[in-house]
């Protein structure tokens, strides 16, 4: 199950630089993980300052 990120976003870019995959790119406001790519480690969860990656159920 991939990780989504949620509205919480800051858009720093902690999550993206983290992500083993290179399944995280800068969205509008926010960003965005690809479902197709994410190998659902949770690597961007650990990293973020404020939470906003989540598993996507």
């Amino acid at each position: 199950m991939a990780y989504k990120i949620t509205d919480d976003c800051v858009a720093c870019g902690a999550c993206a630089e983290g992500c083993p995959v290179g399944a995280i790119s800068e969205g509008d406001g926010k960003y965005v993980i690809d479902a197709d790519t994410c190998i659902d480690c949770g690597t961007c969860a650990e990293n973020c300052p404020v939470g906003a990656p989540v598993e996507d159920k």
